[in-house]
């Protein structure tokens, strides 16, 4: 457990009384049983904010034991409380309350996101917060919308399905996104009847905490969402591990996605992966070239490129790679990085001291391997906090390590290929298959790429637009099960088949 930390100098900048009366009841405690609790050890744990690598605020440090409480907890909401025989649509009326809730609380909660994370408040304020209420608010429509089938069957026989719910899901969720992946595993599990225990990561579990706040206003049952704070070692594996959690959903790094996988197998429980990637972004010559341009720096730029789906293996077509490179180069130096609570900011810092020193790592290793760093390729200028300068490397080979590995940082590895079949092959050599996109004016080629590559999402003429309606997922070891859109009702459900002799 660290000093008392200094609220007022940790989260300067900040504009809603909100986020400092939140940093200030600390230490943040756990939400077990429809009550907030410290953890059963008494340990905490400290929350930076990386733009200046001051304490926000400490963190209760859940671990077995906690976790063993919650589950108690939530295996008697489930079996026992009002949650899973709520009529539909009394799901959806407190859906969308906690949905109404987020909005009312948007201001402050960007905030306290930008500060825990460091993502500029632009997109916290513009993509994170309304994002999560939205999801909130799709998923409340879904809650009346769970159907059975009837089957035709022999004479004398009816045979009807029905979809139940799963039961106590765990759900483990990033640093990267962190309210708005939060969303995307609850949502749909309270929609179709389970009850959640949320872990989020230990670098940023601040509106994680926070919204268990707002879900306790919104009318939900106790014990239906619970949250456990702390590392994975300690909670994150105890609720892989745990006998009587039915299912675990987990977004992270594809060696951690392992390690859940193999926790798992103690009781067979269902298991969602949404893991890492090394995404192919396919410029042809046709394509609008400032569009591209523009594109591409969203794509790999954006969140300090922190992003399972970022675009960070740009492949241009080699009679115009020069000139893309140069005018991508041009777009990335144009990028304000900076104070991620100031509005004009683009780019903020990196989570943590570790990613940042990971980052850094690559950025050593593209240069030692022969890539050139056309711009950036260095750590910020500040003075304190853990900022890298937006990054493009040329002269890259698919081969590289650079091209190989998921470096979850602003880091763009610009790719020559020849034809369509080498943008197809190159863009399919990896081990991951999370997403894609494709520059192009030509609609036949277009389709005809978009179904050539291995990838669970493929974009054209844009780059990163996900909508909570459509399913969100990876082939190869980016992961298994989809999230978002009615697929993600499959994940949270289980189908029983009902015979009954006329």
């Amino acid at each position: 457990m660290g000093a008392t930390p200094s609220v007022e100098s940790a989260a300067r900048g900040a504009k809603s009384s909100g986020v400092l009366e939140f940093l200030k009841t600390g230490p943040k405690k756990l939400l077990i049983g429809g009550k907030w609790v410290p953890s059963k050890s008494g340990k905490t744990f400290e929350t930076l904010n990386p733009a200046n690598e001051e304490v926000l605020c400490l963190v209760a440090e859940g671990d077995k034991a906690d976790v063993d409480e919650a589950v108690k907890h939530a295996r008697k909401a489930f079996e026992e409380g009002k949650w899973p025989s709520m009529s539909p649509h009394g799901r959806t009326r407190i859906l969308l309350k906690i949905a109404e809730l987020i909005d009312q609380h948007a201001e402050e909660l960007a905030e306290l996101e930008t500060l825990d994370n460091g993502k500029p408040i632009f997109e916290s304020k513009n993509i994170d917060i309304p994002g999560a209420a939205e999801t909130f608010r799709y998923y409340a429509g879904w809650a009346s919308k769970i159907y059975g089938e009837t089957n035709p069957s022999e004479p004398g026989m009816f045979n009807y399905t029905l979809r139940e719910p799963v039961g106590v899901c765990g759900q483990i969720i990033p640093w990267n996104f962190p309210l708005l992946m939060a969303s995307w595993k609850i949502a749909p599990a309270l929609a179709c009847g389970n009850v959640v225990i949320l872990k989020p990561a230990e670098q940023t579990p601040l509106t994680a905490l926070r919204l268990g706040e707002l879900i306790l206003q919104s009318g939900l049952p106790e014990s239906v969402v619970q949250i456990i704070t702390g590392f994975g070692p300690g909670a994150g594996s105890s609720i892989a591990e745990h006998p009587d959690i039915d299912k675990v959903a987990f977004t992270g790094s594809g060696e951690v996605g392992k390690l859940i996988l193999k926790a798992s197998a103690g009781n067979l429980k269902r298991v969602s992966l949404e893991l890492g990637g090394k995404s192919p972004n396919i410029i042809f010559p046709d394509a609008d070239m400032q569009a591209a341009a523009f594109g591409s720096m969203l794509g790999i730029f954006m969140n300090q490129g922190q992003v399972c789906c970022a675009g960070s293996r740009v492949f241009v077509q080699e009679s115009m790679y020069d000139q893309f490179t140069d005018t991508l180069s041009q777009m990335a130096q144009s990028i304000t990085l900076g104070n991620p609570l100031d509005a004009s900011t683009r780019m903020g810092p990196l989570v943590s001291k570790e990613q940042h020193e990971r980052v850094l790592g690559y950025l050593d290793i593209g240069k030692k391997e022969g890539a050139k760093a056309k711009v950036g390729g260095e750590a910020g200028k500040q003075e304190r906090g853990y900022f890298v300068q937006p990054t493009v490397f040329t002269d890259v080979k698919n081969s590289m390590q650079i091209a190989r590995e998921e470096i979850f940082g602003p880091v763009a590895a610009a790719i020559k290929f020849k034809d369509e079949g080498d943008a197809v092959f190159q863009g399919n050599d990896t081990t991951y298959g999370l997403a894609a996109a494709v520059w192009t004016k030509d609609i036949s080629r277009a389709h005809k790429i978009a179904r050539s590559l291995k990838a669970g999402t493929v974009w054209v003429n844009t780059y990163g637009q996900i909508d909570p309606m459509s399913p969100f997922g990876g082939y190869k070891q980016s992961g298994f099960g989809r999230e978002l859109g009615k697929h993600a009702i499959e994940l949270y459900t289980q189908i029983k088949s009902v015979y009954i002799k006329l």
